[in-house]
């Protein structure tokens, strides 16, 4: 009984101590920043013309790459869009289908020259 005392006193004690430095570090996020820091940190980055490219070439190809897996996302179910039921998968895009359909069948042949995405006309004409 004692041991379990124990533990459980010292679980609390260390929530409470992982939240006072989570509540320091959420503080320390919004400190100002002094100069001298931001130059050593941007200081590697300047150093060499061909790492700049390197870097930039990752900027470029990074969100493509981690944004594709976003398609097949699984919410933690390890099913495409965290279906587990493929019949439920199957209602979903038939739902949308038959959105789609009636939009088309509404709006299909609908002129796009008609459509008001320009100026407005104040001539009058």
């Amino acid at each position: 009984l004692s041991h379990n005392l124990i533990l459980i006193t010292t679980l609390k004690m260390f929530k409470q101590i992982f939240a006072f430095l989570a509540l320091v570090a959420s503080a320390q996020a919004f400190a100002p920043v002094t100069q001298a820091a931001v130059r050593s940190a941007v200081a590697p980055l300047a150093a060499e013309p061909l790492k700049k490219g390197a870097i930039a070439a990752a900027a470029g190809f990074m969100p493509a790459l981690l944004s594709s897996t976003a398609a097949i996302a699984t919410d933690g179910t390890n099913e495409w869009f965290g279906v587990d039921d493929l019949r439920l998968l199957a209602v979903l895009f038939l739902g949308h289908l038959a959105i789609l359909t009636l939009w088309l069948q509404q709006y299909g042949d609908a002129d796009e020259s008609e459509d008001f995405f320009g100026e407005i006309d104040y001539t009058g004409k």
